[in-house]
Parts: C-alpha cells; sequence; structure tokens
C-alpha cells in the first residue's frame, strides 16, 4: 500500500502499473532501508551532508580542476530550484527533462528538479530530436534544463511535441540564461518533502526490443540503492574520489558518479568527455580511487595503464555488459585491482548482484548483494537445479514500475520476481554465471541497443526494401549492431552504400547505435507465417559454413 502523495500533479502515480503486477519489494530485514514516510532523497544525499558537518568538503569536481564544496552544491541546487517554482511555475510532481554532458550544473540540476518536488528525466546528449521527442511525449514533460550547446536537438524536438513548454539553458551568456537567473534568485530554498512513495525520477532504457521503455523510481528507491550496493559490497570511505564514464543519464552513472559518494561523504570527479587515454589521465591528475565504467573501457585502458600512475586506485566497478574472465585478469595484472562485476537494470534502478574483494570468482558475475534474493527459473518459474542454465529472477527493496506499459510489465515481472532478460547458471555456493541474454537486445561498449529500432530507421531509407538488425560478437565490443539489408536495387550495394547508410542512422538516432556492419542479401530468411528467421541471420553471420538465403550479395564493416 502506497503512503498518499504529496504531490498535486498526479501523472507519474496515476500510470504506474496495477498493483496486482509489481514486483515483491522488500529490503530482506535491512534496518537501514527503513525510511520515514515523508522524506526527499535530494535533502537527504545534500542537506543533510551539509547539516553533518561536510559543507566544505569536496563535493564535485570538474576536468579542469574547478571544485565544488557540498555548501556551494547546495547553493547552486537551491538557487535552481527557487527558479523551477517561481520562474518557471513547476508544481510538484511536474517532470523536467535534463540534457548536459556529465558535468557540475548537470548535478546541481537534478538536486534542483528534486527538491522542487519535480520528477527528474535526465537524457543522454546523444539522443537525436526523435529520440527526444517520445521522452517527452511518453513522460509528459513539461520543463527541461539543456546546456547551450546541446540545443539543436531539444529545439527540434520541441517542434515534434505539444507537452514542451519551457526550456531554460546554461552555459551560456545572456540574462535569459540560468546562471544569470541563479544570480537572482536566493541561496536558499524551502524544500518540498514528499512521500516517500513519490516518484523522484523516470528513467528511460535503451529501447532493447522496441521504443524505450520508462522506468519509474521513488524517492526511497534512490537511497535504497546507496544503501545496498556500496554499502556491502562497495564500502567507500569520505576520502574516496569517484570517476568513470557512464553518463548520469544511465543509473548505473546515476548511482556511481553522483548519489553514491554523496551519501558517504566523498567526492565525484564528472568528465564530458572519455575515451581511455582520459580517464587514465583523470585517475593519475585527480588521484581518483574508484571508478566505473564498462568492460570494453576496461579492456581498451589495460594495454594503455603502463604509461599513467593509478597508484590511487582502491576500487573498479564494472557494469553495463558481461566482464569476461581475460579482461578481470587483464586488468587485475595491469592495475592490481581485482574489479566488481555488477548486474543491474535500469528496471530495478542499479545493481543487485555482485562480488567484491575475496568474494570475486573471475568468469562469475557474483551473488545477490544484502537486500536482494536472486534464483534461476525455468519457463514456468520454477528454479532449477545449480548448473542449469535458466531465466534469472530476481527482487529486494527496487523493482521494475513501467510507465503506462501494463503488457510490458507482465512480461518483467512474474510471480512477484523481476525476470532480468537474462540466462544465468547459479552453482552450489550460489554464485551466478553469465549465459546469454534472453532477448534480442544488443549489448555495445556497455550500451543497450534495439534492433528494431535501428531497423526502423533504416527503412526510412529510400534504398532500402526491407531489413532485419541483430547484434553479433567482437573481440572490442563485446558486441556490434550487424543489419542485413534488402535494397530495391540490388546492383547498388557496396561500400558507398555501406557508408551512405550509417551515416544516415548517425543523423537520426544516437551514433553508437549505428549498424558498424551491413550484409546485403537477396531476400530475408522467413517463417511460413512471415516472421524474420534472426537465427538464421545469425548462422550467417557466424561463417560462410552456414546455410544462407537466397541471393546473397554483400557484406561489409567499418570501424
Amino acid at each position: 500500500m502506497l503512503d498518499p502523495s504529496a504531490y498535486p500533479d498526479s501523472f507519474a502515480r496515476d500510470h504506474l502499473p496495477p498493483p496486482a503486477l509489481w514486483p515483491v519489494m522488500d529490503g530482506a530485514g535491512l534496518p537501514e532501508l527503513a525510511y520515514p514516510k515523508r522524506m526527499n532523497a535530494a535533502v537527504e544525499l545534500l542537506d543533510r551532508m551539509v547539516e553533518a558537518g561536510f559543507g566544505d568538503r569536496p563535493c564535485i569536481r570538474a576536468a579542469d580542476g574547478e571544485i565544488w564544496s557540498y555548501a556551494a552544491l547546495l547553493d547552486k541546487a537551491n538557487r535552481i530550484a527557487g527558479i523551477l517554482v517561481a520562474e518557471m511555475g513547476l508544481r510538484p510532481g511536474n517532470r523536467v527533462l535534463l540534457r548536459a554532458a556529465n558535468a557540475p550544473m548537470l548535478a546541481a540540476a537534478w538536486f534542483a528538479v528534486l527538491k522542487a518536488g519535480g520528477i527528474a528525466v535526465a537524457t543522454m546528449p546523444l539522443l537525436r530530436a526523435r529520440e527526444l521527442a517520445y521522452v517527452i511525449d511518453k513522460a509528459k514533460v513539461a520543463f527541461a534544463l539543456c546546456d547551450a550547446g546541446l540545443s539543436a536537438e531539444l529545439e527540434a524536438a520541441r517542434g515534434k511535441s505539444e507537452a514542451l513548454r519551457r526550456i531554460l539553458y546554461f552555459n551560456g551568456a545572456g540574462a535569459e540564461g540560468l546562471e544569470a537567473r541563479m544570480a537572482r534568485q536566493s541561496p536558499s530554498f524551502d524544500n518540498v518533502i514528499p512521500s516517500r512513495d513519490d516518484v523522484a525520477l523516470i528513467a528511460f532504457t535503451s529501447g532493447t526490443t522496441g521504443p524505450a521503455k520508462a522506468t519509474v523510481h521513488f524517492h526511497c528507491d534512490v537511497l535504497a540503492i546507496c544503501d545496498c550496493f556500496p554499502r556491502s559490497t562497495l564500502r567507500p570511505s569520505a576520502a574516496d574520489i569517484f570517476c568513470g564514464s557512464p553518463p548520469l543519464a544511465f543509473t548505473f552513472g546515476l548511482g556511481g558518479l553522483l548519489l553514491f559518494p554523496m551519501r558517504f561523504g566523498a567526492s565525484t570527479l564528472l568528465l564530458e568527455k572519455t575515451t581511455p587515454e582520459i580517464l587514465l589521465q583523470a585517475i593519475e591528475d585527480h588521484r581518483a580511487t574508484t571508478v566505473f565504467t564498462a568492460p570494453t573501457m576496461y579492456r581498451a585502458m589495460t594495454e594503455l595503464a603502463p604509461r599513467f600512475d593509478l597508484e590511487s586506485l582502491r576500487a573498479c566497478v564494472s557494469a553495463g555488459e558481461h566482464l569476461p574472465a581475460p579482461v578481470f585478469e587483464g586488468w587485475r595484472k595491469a592495475s592490481g585491482i581485482a574489479t566488481i562485476d555488477g548486474l543491474g537494470s535500469t528496471e530495478m534502478l542499479h545493481i543487485f548482484v555482485a562480488a567484491a574483494g575475496a568474494e570475486i570468482r573471475p568468469g562469475a558475475t557474483g551473488k545477490a548483494i544484502p537486500g536482494y534474493s536472486a534464483i534461476v527459473v525455468d519457463g514456468e518459474m520454477r528454479p532449477v537445479p545449480p548448473g542449469t542454465i535458466g531465466h534469472l529472477a530476481v527482487r529486494g527493496p527496487t523493482g521494475c514500475r513501467y510507465l503506462d506499459d501494463a503488457e510490458r510489465q507482465k512480461r518483467y515481472v512474474r510471480d512477484g520476481w523481476n525476470l532480468t532478460g537474462d540466462a544465468y547458471k547459479m552453482d552450489e555456493d550460489g554464485y551466478l554465471w553469465y549465459q546469454a541474454r534472453t532477448d534480442d537486445m544488443i549489448i555495445s561498449a556497455g550500451y543497450n541497443i534495439s534492433g528494431p529500432e535501428i531497423e526502423a530507421v533504416l527503412l526510412e531509407h529510400p534504398k532500402v526494401r526491407e531489413c532485419a538488425v541483430i547484434g553479433v560478437p567482437d573481440p572490442q565490443r563485446g558486441q556490434i549492431v550487424k543489419a542485413f539489408i534488402v535494397l530495391h536495387d540490388p546492383t547498388e550495394a557496396g561500400v558507398a552504400t555501406t557508408r551512405e547508410l550509417q551515416d544516415f542512422v548517425k543523423r537520426q538516432v544516437a551514433p553508437y547505435k549505428y549498424p558498424r556492419a551491413i550484409a546485403y542479401l537477396g531476400a530475408l530468411p522467413r517463417t511460413e507465417t512471415g516472421k524474420v528467421q534472426r537465427f538464421r541471420l545469425r548462422e550467417i553471420a557466424e561463417g560462410p559454413a552456414a546455410p544462407e538465403p537466397a541471393a546473397a550479395l554483400q557484406a561489409a564493416r567499418t570501424g
């Protein structure tokens, strides 16, 4: 039973799934999860830390050496909250889109939205107008705070949506910019204290099986992820300096690079751009102790590590895709750190399976962390014996609640368990060993990519008659996107068309989603009912010995 809402705008709660479709949600008796009925997660993570004496301590670090203390972040968050309420007309429960690279102002904006009673809807800088418009319409977003350098796609999205009413830009000049308005606001703000069961954020998945799914998380959920994985497994201290590559719009990045360090009085280095070299240099220059990134980045950094001073490192966390044992061992030799392989999901908000230190078994993801339970089940939700491959099912203090999507809710949650879409086997000691995805999601360099989404874009190109997209193994990225395309004119198959189609996709959606490999076919393999046989496409991708559909024409791969 939910506690009464404090939001006059009830949109988010009104569009939660029916309670009968929710997973079981409890913290397995963890006392630290007994939160008061009325609380604001942003206030607990920021205001309370200042009150506890952390005001002068470093909180947010930028690559250029600028450092904001906890008190400075509170000052800026309060001023932005004042703008949201007094100048933009935000009412508690309204949704606010956030658009920026990882930077101090994005952190301030996130806290400001929650302090004002808004619901944060963070979006990746790489998203294009069509993707942004979908997010705006799905969540009925009325307001946006955006980096001025990313205005073009958001303005284009505004033209596609009737919901978005007001945008304020920061990192730009002028009296109407966010910074100028902040200077005119009070450094104090009367925080909205909602129910612990009021919505704090709506996080969008990467659209693994079609349009992105909107996942809803409460104020108590935000604190729960801080009081589970980091407290039990990562064990940070106030002396730690966090850094990493995931965007704050990913819940992996939001937790690992903002919420977790602040829960423990630590500081975080926010990098607007990350390459292996940039991240390694940042660790050396800022004496970072804790890193959050994907296996692809650890693999790339391993070769470069001898050029950098990594003595400050204490902990490394990997998530976003499975951490292969060779990558684990390579990074351990290069850095001296046994990486924590964490399994989480946007639906669950953050990591729920992991192991650290002597408990790590290379190649295994780990065990359910304190507060969570995990089992491996068959198609009828019956637990399978140890060593048997099945569907991973988890539950704990957080869980899946899709916004206005009961059908998907029914598929993700069964018998009170969250079905993550991963195939695992569990050994006799309770360790979980990853096998594969149970759906058609493509995981490339830590990004979740929807094949159907890329197919829809390709089909808009005038040269494409039909297409199908799958993920294929890749030694550097884990998987890459591969498109099988039937052209209207088969004679146009070739490198030039491949480049044209790849560039077309990059202009329509986030560039990391583009097909790095394209094969041209005379026809797609289909069942008698007309469905594309994706298993046949995987056979084709594996090598020339596999049977191919009629008139296979040409394959090309780029970068």
